[in-house]
């Protein structure tokens, strides 16, 4: 994030004697990004936070592709997805490219006898069902229906889930993860015109500091493999950090939509970006005001990215036969616009109340066998007069 964070106990000056009450030293990590010329965090542990114990199993975790080029339109049934006990095998990759995953996820249970570290990329959860806390090796965050979890790359986390019924729509981008650059000033902080400011951010509270010896697994994204590595220490042992490198939560329901006199185009919906793909967040908003406007989107033609739209809650105007947790992808190239009838139905209308979720690539996306298992095949064929 682009904003200072300071979290339980640090020295006055980074880089020099920090001590514990019985003298000994605390143990300074650098928690960095892009070669030390991108955001961080310093770190303050009770033990090294480099103590392998055990490199065990490794397993691949890579996405079995069922297209690898594609120029079809298709419509997945997201809570067709069955649950899972296990947080990672629940988590199942529908589209994907170099760049990203789009991951769909229906855990039952918390992250309870391993911890959780992704090594290359940062995640985006956004939680469609479930409520619960969100811990992590710098710090805690509550997490509920409609909230994102940024959790940046190299963050060891757990997710404990409140119950059974938990619905994840997952961004894993191998890109960093900003809020929109538009919307921040030379200084970094969020304008007046901004969709949302500082106050909306909700950053980690509270520091879970555990200085135990044992043996702690920790399984570890890397490379398309996940290495389940034992280490001799506990991994929550920080007694406090400071910098711009953490994990923080943002709710959907906080995104102050733009509005106008004709309809606005996408990145006014914009609330995250990469070099590689956008986020945008469509939420409940009046309607465009001209005496003669058409609220529902005019045909258009993503020439360089692809559309995926996940539809979250409300009445998605511009489509016909869509429920909660259906995704749409249109492939770059491909004209698509509202279904039949969905422009003259929309004529008068007001307000909307749909939520939805978009992650516009500038990458072709490719479809796994896991969305394949999922997909409407005859979608395409749905703008279509019959």
């Amino acid at each position: 994030m682009p904003f200072y964070h300071t979290l339980g106990k640090i020295p006055h000056k980074r880089h020099t004697i920090f001590r514990k009450p019985d003298g000994s030293l605390y143990y300074e990590q650098l928690f960095g990004t892009i070669g030390f010329d991108g955001m961080y965090s310093n770190i303050y542990h009770e033990q090294r936070p480099t103590q392998v114990k055990e490199i065990k199993d490794s397993y691949d975790v890579r996405p079995k592709i069922a297209t690898e080029k594609n120029i079809q339109s298709y419509r997945l049934k997201g809570f067709q997805i069955k649950p899972e006990t296990d947080y990672l095998k629940s988590r199942k990759v529908v589209l994907t490219n170099s760049d990203v995953d789009i991951t769909l996820a229906a855990p039952q249970r918390s992250t309870e006898d391993y911890f959780y570290k992704n090594a290359d990329s940062d995640e985006l959860l956004f939680i469609h069902k479930g409520s619960g806390k969100l811990r992590t090796h710098l710090g805690n965050i509550d997490f509920k229906y409609g909230d994102y979890l940024m959790i940046p790359r190299g963050t060891i986390y757990k997710l404990d889930f409140n119950d059974e019924n938990n619905r994840l729509f997952i961004v894993e981008s191998r890109r960093p993860i900003y809020t929109p650059k538009r919307y921040r000033n030379y200084f970094g902080q969020l304008l007046e015109h901004s969709p949302f400011c500082e106050r909306d951010i909700r950053r980690p509270y509270e520091l879970e500091t555990n200085n135990e010896n044992g043996e702690f697994l920790i399984k570890i994204k890397k490379q398309g493999k996940i290495f389940d590595m034992v280490y001799a220490s506990h991994p929550f042992d920080v007694v406090g950090y400071d910098g711009y490198n953490y994990p923080y939560a943002f709710s959907i329901h906080d995104f102050e939509p733009i509005t106008g006199r004709i309809h606005q185009p996408p990145p006014v919906h914009q609330t995250f970006e990469t070099d590689a793909f956008v986020v945008c967040s469509f939420v409940p908003r009046l309607y465009d005001y001209h005496p003669e406007s058409i609220p529902a989107p005019y045909n258009h033609s993503n020439i360089d990215s692809d559309e995926v739209l996940y539809y979250v809650d409300g009445d998605f105007m511009s489509r016909n036969d869509i429920e909660e947790g259906h995704i749409s992808l249109h492939p770059a190239g491909i004209p698509h616009g509202p279904h039949p009838g969905a422009a003259e139905r929309s004529i008068g209308k007001t307000k909307t109340d749909e939520l939805a979720v978009m992650v516009d690539t500038f990458k072709p996306l490719m479809v796994t066998k896991d969305a394949m298992d999922i997909a409407d095949g005859a979608y395409y064929k749905s703008w279509l007069d019959h």
